[in-house]
Parts: structure tokens; C-alpha cells; sequence
């Protein structure tokens, strides 16, 4: 049986059952509030209390409960954390689960391809581990996730692109005319160590050795530890950010940075560079400097060549000088 209570001109239902617990909500009618715990004992009696019904609960909710309970718990939550917000503006995430069908999916795909392949492909993949995880652990009666019969757009061809002398000289000019001193330091320290993005700002003082000149990661992309060998030109870049007193080798958050990254490029009047190029870029020059498979492996984080190589587009003109 279900109670009812006044709280403060609103009144509150309290369903109770000894093998699933306590479940309480307030509504602003007592009527209303009979009216749910109705349901809920009818719930009790079928065998669906304290779940998730197809019927009641829309892709935008378990997307909420994904990015609050979820993403914290993952690499690249950040990032995450941002798609899930995109998602919640879409109007695919106000359909309820039981109409959320294949073909709605699919029409979802095809218009976020307009946003890029990526795009389209991220998005898909939290919707699908998303109703995964609800059907899974949060009780969503559901026969079958809607998302698993979805293809997902092919990946785009892997990029060939290398930083270019002159766009360098760009970079580093229209860096002087930027407010923000920590942007310079973090492209020149990807470009000597070929770390990505979230590896460099996460970097503490406690984590660089000096003496050894490494820096310890801890937590990188693939879920293994690893050391990166500093050059010189790294190190050089690491105690003049000392010199200035900072809490971090880097200062600066994830969002703060790409931002001003494509602030950046625009001053430089640069298009079609990424920042994760400049890990290409560094990737490149280790193998132009000699270094072997492994060596680069280990400086990367890579388990596998074939991804390395992926990575890896050597100058001819180099190798040509090598020739001779």
C-alpha cells in the first residue's frame, strides 16, 4: 500500500516494498500522487517496479544518467561529457525508447554525417552503450538495443597531414600576439614529444624527471603507463614554464586550449590542421632521425605498427639525403 503525506502545500507518495525498497515523489496534486502510486503498485504486481518501461522514458533521460554516472568513469570523459550535451539539443534525444526505432537511428546518422564522419560515429556509439548499459544494469525492459542493427559510417582515410616549414613560422609568429602564454609552449611540446593533447595538459611537475629526462605517464589513451624521453628542446620548453612559477607544466584546461588553438590557427591563416598532426608530425620526425619501430613505439605508446604507421608519412627528400 502506498502513503501519502503534505508537505508544503505539495503532496509526496511513498510506495514500499520489502524486496525492492523505498520508492518516494512529490506532486503538486494529492490526486496526482495517487494516481502514480497506482502505477507503481500495478508495477509491483507485474513485475516491472523499480525499472525503466520503454513507454515512460525518453533517450534524452538514460542519456543524462549515462553522463552523470557513466562518462566520469571514462578516458576522455571531457570530450564525452561535451558530445552527451550536444546530444541532449538534438531532437532525437526527446523520443521515447519505445519509438526509437532503426530507421530513426539511421536517419539520425545520415544527417550528423553533414557534421562529419566523426561526428556521426561518436554520437551513434554513446547512443548505443548508452541503451546497452540501461537494458543492462538500470532495468530498461527492452528486448534489443535499436542502435545494434545501425551501421556506422566507414572512417574517413587515415590523414597524411605534416606540418609545413612556413605554416611553423606562422604558428610560432602569431603566437607572440596571443594573451595567453601557455598555448606556444604546449604546440612546441607536441611537436618534440608527439604526446596528444589531454597526455600533455594533464602533466604534473611530480611526473617530469629532469636528471632522467622523462616524463612519466601514468594514464594515457590505451590504458598502459609509459615514459616519453625529453629532448632538449622539450626540457627547454619545461623549465622556462618553471621559471614562471606555474601549479602545472601546462596551466591550461582542455576547452581553454582549443579554443585557443583555433584562435591560432586563424591569426596564422592556417586551414585543414588539426593539433593532433603535430603528434603525426612528431611521429615522422622520429623515424626521419632514425629511431626504430620500437623505439618510436615506446615514445608513442603505440601497441600495434600497423596503427603507428598509420601515423607515419616520411619526407622523401630525407630519406633521398640518406640514399646518398
Amino acid at each position: 500500500m502506498a502513503t501519502f503525506r503534505k508537505r508544503n502545500a505539495k503532496w509526496q507518495a511513498i510506495v514500499r516494498h520489502k524486496s525492492f525498497g523505498t520508492l518516494a515523489k512529490t506532486f503538486p496534486s494529492k490526486l496526482l500522487a495517487q494516481q502514480w502510486s497506482r502505477e507503481q503498485e500495478l508495477r509491483l504486481a507485474n513485475g516491472s517496479f523499480g525499472k525503466f518501461l520503454p513507454d515512460g522514458v525518453d533517450l534524452k533521460e538514460l542519456l543524462i544518467k549515462y553522463r552523470d554516472t557513466v562518462t566520469p568513469q571514462n578516458r576522455g570523459q571531457a570530450a564525452e561529457h561535451r558530445r552527451i550535451n550536444r546530444l541532449l539539443s538534438d531532437p532525437i534525444s526527446t523520443t521515447q525508447i519505445s519509438q526509437l526505432s532503426s530507421q530513426l537511428l539511421a536517419n539520425f546518422r545520415d544527417r550528423r554525417l553533414k557534421d562529419g564522419v566523426r561526428a556521426s560515429q561518436y554520437d551513434l556509439v554513446i547512443i548505443r552503450h548508452c541503451i546497452k548499459v540501461a537494458i543492462g544494469e538500470w532495468g530498461l525492459l527492452l528486448e534489443s538495443n535499436p542502435a545494434d542493427r545501425i551501421t556506422l559510417p566507414p572512417s574517413p582515410k587515415p590523414r597524411e597531414r605534416r606540418l609545413k616549414q612556413f605554416e611553423f613560422d606562422r604558428l610560432k609568429a602569431a603566437s607572440k600576439r596571443t594573451t595567453n602564454q601557455n598555448v606556444w609552449p604546449v604546440v612546441m611540446f607536441a611537436i618534440e614529444t608527439g604526446m596528444r593533447r589531454g597526455e600533455i595538459l594533464s602533466l604534473k611537475w611530480e611526473s617530469i624527471c629532469f636528471d632522467s629526462q622523462i616524463a612519466s605517464l601514468a594514464h594515457t589513451k590505451n590504458g598502459s603507463s609509459r615514459n616519453v624521453p625529453l629532448s632538449s628542446r622539450a626540457l627547454c620548453v619545461l623549465s622556462e614554464q618553471r621559471e614562471r612559477g606555474t601549479a602545472l607544466p601546462f596551466p591550461i584546461n582542455d576547452n581553454a586550449f582549443r579554443l585557443a588553438w583555433d584562435r591560432l590557427l586563424a591569426r596564422a591563416g592556417i586551414t585543414d590542421l588539426r593539433f593532433h598532426d603535430l603528434r603525426h608530425e612528431a611521429i615522422s620526425r622520429f623515424f626521419e632521425q632514425g629511431l626504430s619501430i620500437a623505439e618510436v613505439a615506446a615514445i608513442s605508446g603505440h601497441k600495434d605498427p600497423r596503427m603507428l604507421f598509420r601515423y607515419t608519412h616520411l619526407d622523401a627528400i630525407q630519406i633521398a639525403k640518406k640514399l646518398r
